[in-house]
């Protein structure tokens, strides 16, 4: 690997299993199989190469899965000893939003530079938050948190579009939430885009059928165009929570609950407008 190319995985976590299909766009249009199922999982990466390791999100601990109801197979802050790391000593994390399940386990990564765009952090301790349907994706200690590492210098905000460690960028999307972020890297396939929630599932941006939970629609929808424009095609663009994500890319040899994002797609496995039954 050259200093500018890097290798992404993705670690599947934990899931969502028994999720009505319905509750994963905005409008049904009769699509639906009526009473199916469209599982949602939940997923962190890491972008290494030989100089520089980044991870992107944080995920969230078993305490907050029981009480969100959520399966959670493994510790992801735990798991990343797969790949010979260490919380404390992991330099930069991406958070791509501050929903509980991109944010969690902040305070575990003590000497990280925890990267955020300014207007995510405004909007999770601003005024939107006093409606509970606006903060119910959110946990106040994971904002708290946040909170004191802009006290403590750990913090950095960005305002756009922002180079996180060399080749590797940051591009806002907002749309899911004011300061949604995606993550651009070059791999030696081209360039992949951790999408994150600016689409939860490829079914959203194919269909052009957000997810319901959003701060505005219309930026979303434009956000789906310029994810596009960021990746060399649609299987570089990685959605946030696609179980799909976790079987179409082969698994690292060692450490094989970790999927490889920087290598091809496996050959016969196509990826499928929703999970199979779940639209007519």
């Amino acid at each position: 690997m050259t200093e500018n190319v890097y290798e992404v995985l993705a670690l599947r976590f934990g899931t969502h299993a028994d999720r009505p299909a319905r509750d994963n766009f905005l409008l049904d249009d009769g699509q639906f199989t009526p009473g199916s199922d469209m599982p949602m999982d939940f997923y962190l990466w890491v972008v290494r190469n030989d100089r520089h390791v980044l991870l992107v999100d944080t995920g969230f601990p078993q305490e907050m899965a029981r009480r969100r109801k959520r399966t959670l197979f493994r510790d992801p802050v735990a798991a990343l000893a797969d790949l010979g790391l260490q919380a404390q000593d992991i330099a930069d994390v991406v958070i791509t939003h501050m929903h509980y399940d991109h944010a969690g386990n902040l305070d575990r990564f003590p000497h990280a530079r925890i990267h955020l765009q300014e207007e995510e952090l405004r909007f999770c301790t601003g005024p939107a938050m006093r409606h509970h349907v606006v903060r119910r994706p959110f946990e106040p200690v994971n904002v708290q948190t946040a909170v004191q590492g802009l006290f403590e210098d750990q913090l950095v905000l960005h305002r756009g579009q922002a180079e996180i460690v060399p080749g590797v960028t940051v591009h806002p999307v907002p749309g899911h939430t004011p300061g949604t972020q995606v993550v651009r890297v070059p791999t030696a396939r081209g360039w992949v885009v951790l999408a994150s929630d600016a689409t939860h599932l490829w079914a959203n941006i194919r269909l052009r059928s957000p997810f319901p939970i959003l701060d505005h629609l219309t930026p979303m929808l434009e956000g789906y165009e310029r994810i596009e424009a960021l990746a060399d095609g649609d299987d570089h663009i990685i959605p946030g929570h696609d179980p799909q994500v976790a079987r179409r890319f082969p698994r690292l040899a060692e450490a094989p609950d970790w999927v490889c994002l920087h290598e091809p797609v496996l050959d016969g496995i196509a990826v499928t407008a929703a999970e199979s039954g779940a639209l007519r």
